[in-house]
């Protein structure tokens, strides 16, 4: 039997300290904040989006970095065995579109109340309001960790499960990768992820609120295709948001510092540029004598109607019986290639997840352990790990939680 430390109380880290309590390790949870699991109480909208329901082989799919390496992790602990254990645990769940699973009772809080049932069913010691301040390693072992408060606490094995840098009032500082670094590991490029885009349109603002639902979207640079997808997406006051936004700057987070790319949206994505032209003449002939301005309300949500009318560049006093072929041509290509020019990511404080993180290549896929420190494991978000939005970055979270939990001999 070890002495065991999980530096945080997130997803990783109580999933790390509940598998290894099971195996009959003391074990110790320090978390620097006033409770457990901050940032799950926040997730999926305050829901939780525990898992994905998806094939095992799936997920891999779903994970934008090093995916490979989580081949253990998910076969050592799967989707199927997240589920398992919620509701073995009494937790009802259910899948929604997407095969996204949550809680059926809508609330992220019962979530973690069956995570806190499991960490005390195994008698896992969990200490609040605990910084660690530093690891302590002697001839590459691990012998413990040094509290802000200057006292040190011993043991063999240490999990660091620390986050990353998104959502900084949960707690997630980058105490990880401070670790990591002087514990002799690299850390690489830490970027946002899953995160909100700006756009350089000033008339953006005029769409502030404004939801486009079943829309499809075009990224490029240098008109080199980058990314497409179809779905949901939000306007903000400075750019573009809701989870087809998210998901897509995690597929161009390379281009980070490459910017500016241009996106174009497809408004009526059901529609091929033909039947457009065809329903656009259908609604002119029914408000031939009517202004333009008035007769594309059938089109278009309201809050979208003076931007259209001002992007179309036709005048909106005009009467549509006046509006030529070629005018109304380049009104159906403004709908389907509805166009943006995304100028930067928002920052970490908006940011889902942190893209970048300890580097894989130092760490056995098979246990979680540094191949430079004994008795060291790294697990989650401080990884160099993403996926996309679906439950796939929980998923990772709780993988690899378990496989660093149940390596610990």
């Amino acid at each position: 039997m070890s002495n065991v430390i999980v530096i945080g109380g997130g997803a990783a880290g109580m999933f790390a300290a509940i598998q290894a309590a099971e195996k009959g390790h003391k074990v110790v949870l320090l978390e620097k904040n006033e409770k457990l699991g901050k940032k799950i109480y926040i997730t999926g909208k305050g829901r939780c989006n525990i898992t994905n329901a998806c094939d095992t082989e799936e997920l891999f799919q779903n994970v934008m970095r090093n995916s490979k390496f989580l081949y253990s992790a998910f076969y050592t602990f799967s989707n199927y065995q997240v589920m398992d254990f919620f509701e073995q645990n009494g937790l009802r769940i259910k899948t929604e579109r997407g095969e996204r699973v949550f809680p059926q009772s809508d609330h992220s809080s019962d979530v973690i109340a069956v995570l806190k049932r499991a960490l005390e069913k195994h008698g896992v010691e969990i200490r609040l309001h605990s910084e660690v301040k530093e690891l302590k390693i002697e001839d590459n072992q691990i012998e413990g960790v040094i509290l802000s408060n200057g006292k040190t606490l011993e043991a063999k094995q240490v999990i660091v499960a620390t986050g990353g840098c998104s959502y900084v009032s949960t707690g997630s500082t980058g105490d990880g990768y401070r670790f990591a670094k002087e514990a002799g590991h690299t850390v690489t490029k830490l970027h946002p992820a899953l995160v909100p885009l700006e756009v350089e349109e000033s008339w953006i603002q005029k769409l502030q609120g404004l939801s486009l639902k079943n829309v499809s979207i075009e990224i490029e640079k240098d008109g080199k295709k980058l990314y497409e997808a179809f779905g949901e997406m939000l306007f903000t006051h400075y750019g573009v948001s809701g989870p087809l936004i998210l998901s897509a700057s995690s597929a161009i987070n390379d281009y980070i510092e490459k910017m500016p790319l241009q996106m174009t949206i497809d408004l009526k994505p059901a529609l091929t540029e033909e039947q457009l032209d065809k329903r656009i003449l259908r609604d002119f002939e029914e408000n031939q004598n009517r202004q333009y301005k008035n007769a594309v309300q059938k089109l278009f949500p309201a809050k979208l109607i003076p931007v259209m009318i001002r992007l179309s560049g036709i005048s909106p006093e005009k009467k549509v019986n006046e509006i030529t072929k070629e005018e109304r041509q380049h009104l159906v290509k403004m709908i389907k290639h509805f166009p943006l020019t995304l100028s930067h990511f928002r920052d970490f404080n908006e940011a889902i997840i942190t893209r970048g993180g300890v580097s894989v290549k130092q760490i056995n896929p098979s246990t979680m352990e540094s191949k430079l420190v004994n008795g060291l494991f790294f697990v989650g978000e401080v990884l160099d790990l993403d996926a996309l939005t679906g439950g796939f970055n929980l998923q990772i979270a709780w993988s690899t939680g378990y496989l660093a939990g149940d390596s610990i001999k």
